[in-house]
């Protein structure tokens, strides 16, 4: 016959017990809950780098986005590496972010702004935002790096690269895309493909073929944006040539794609503002890479090699 005082130790060993499976079932609901990629998070990352200031080589607004860019990747477990060098007497700042095991998949995007706003209809001496151009593609990776997780990360290592240095063109004998050029000539690893992602956040936005970039890598990113409902933003047509921070990658034989939208109007003048932009935009762009690199990133393309660089 149960006592007073084992009755109760019964009753309240019972209510541990549930006490535990409640939280158990818990934990196993958080952990079982998908999270993917958000264009409002993105869109708040454009916001926050414009409230920065104008983000040019050597400007204070320049060194806190490669902060923020590197606290962000921090918080969600990159290793972050900063490569930073002199050009022309200004500092440059590459940050990578990396994770994961296996062979690389690097994307990139440049972060810096145009220190001068030399398309502007009415005043070309003022700096560019850069919402689009230098933000967008900055966003969109910052939001990845808090998505992509061991699904990922477990089939490859995946670079994040947020270029500077790549929107002084022209200005000051500054060639194009100097923190790509010296990121390509650092590596250690050869990475299987490169993706550039660059003025993709356009709230009318139409995404062309690049005619430099490797095909079967835009047929395979455009045939899943299509696959996705997303086929009227990414036209499957050949457009603009042009020289990004894919360009470096391409000359060292690595296959290399460039996602743009060169038919942005606000290009180099001071209407680059978030207001031109959608999260709608960041989203399509953002979903389409994450797709990508959660199912089977490493196939569809002709053999390629993932190792060692060589020295010359």
């Amino acid at each position: 016959m149960l006592t007073k005082e084992s009755l109760i130790t019964s009753r309240l060993a019972w209510a541990l017990l549930m006490t535990g499976l409640v939280a158990l079932l818990t934990v196993v609901g958080c952990a079982a809950e998908p999270v993917s990629f958000d264009g409002e998070r993105a869109m708040a990352h454009v916001e926050a780098l414009c409230d920065l200031g104008p983000r040019h080589v050597g400007s204070p607004g320049n060194e806190a986005a490669a902060a923020y860019i590197e606290a962000h990747l921090k918080e969600h477990g990159w290793e972050v590496e900063r490569q930073a060098f002199a050009h022309r007497g200004l500092p440059v700042r590459n940050v990578i972010g990396r994770k994961g095991e296996g062979p690389v998949i690097l994307l990139g995007t440049h972060f810096d702004t145009r220190p001068l706003a030399d398309l502007d209809p009415e005043d070309r001496s003022q700096p560019v935002p850069g919402a689009n151009d230098g933000g967008s593609g900055t966003a969109v990776l910052l939001e990845l790096a808090r998505v992509l997780g061991e699904d990922v990360t477990g089939q490859a290592t995946i670079e994040l690269a947020f270029f500077d240095g790549e929107d002084r063109t022209g200005l000051g004998g500054w060639s194009c895309c100097v923190g790509s050029y010296h990121a390509a000539a650092e590596l250690s690893e050869r990475p299987a493909y490169v993706v550039v992602v660059d003025m993709v956040g356009d709230a009318t936005q139409e995404l062309y073929f690049e005619w430099s970039s490797t095909l079967w890598l835009q047929e395979r990113i455009w045939r899943l944006a299509d696959s996705m409902g997303y086929g009227h933003y990414f036209v499957a047509e050949h457009r603009h040539a042009i020289v990004d921070d894919h360009t470096p990658f391409l000359q060292q034989g690595i296959p290399a794609a460039l996602i743009i939208d060169f038919d942005y109007i606000y290009w180099h003048t001071t209407h680059d503002t978030p207001d031109k932009l959608s999260a709608a935009s960041l989203q399509r762009v953002g979903s389409v890479l994450e797709t990508l690199l959660k199912g089977e990133p490493l196939v569809d393309g002709p053999a390629w090699t993932s190792g060692q660089v060589d020295s010359p």
